[in-house]
């Protein structure tokens, strides 16, 4: 099993979360952040005004996933969330040592 970290542009949740569904994933978690990259935030101009924004807005997605769906969902969010424009974000894989449903007490893939 391995979780998969997406962090993508706000706007792009719909698009990234209607092409899970449809290649089935079964659940997903989203929270809202702010962060930064190699853009470190950008200029914005507000009554004639203008300031730096440090940490720009972005959706963090968290799916977890059998190991063969790996690669699969990594390209379905790539491509569903790009815009060819700075800050598209990242997706980041990491493994999960163990999962349990708190319903059920289904373990491991049984929980996802």
């Amino acid at each position: 099993m391995k979780l998969i970290i997406a962090v993508i542009k706000p706007f792009k949740l719909d698009e990234v979360r209607e092409a899970l569904m449809e290649a089935g994933a079964g659940g997903m978690t989203v929270t809202e952040v702010k962060g930064y990259g190699r853009q470190k935030g950008h200029k914005e101009i507000y009554r004639g005004a203008e300031y730096q924004i440090s940490f720009v807005p972005k959706i963090k997605i968290e799916v977890a996933v059998p190991e063969d769906l790996v690669a699969r969902t990594v390209e379905i969010i790539s491509e569903s969330a790009r815009t060819g424009e700075i800050g598209d974000g990242k997706i980041f894989v990491t493994p999960i040592d163990h999962a349990v449903r708190i319903r059920t007490g289904e373990s491991d893939s049984d929980a996802l």
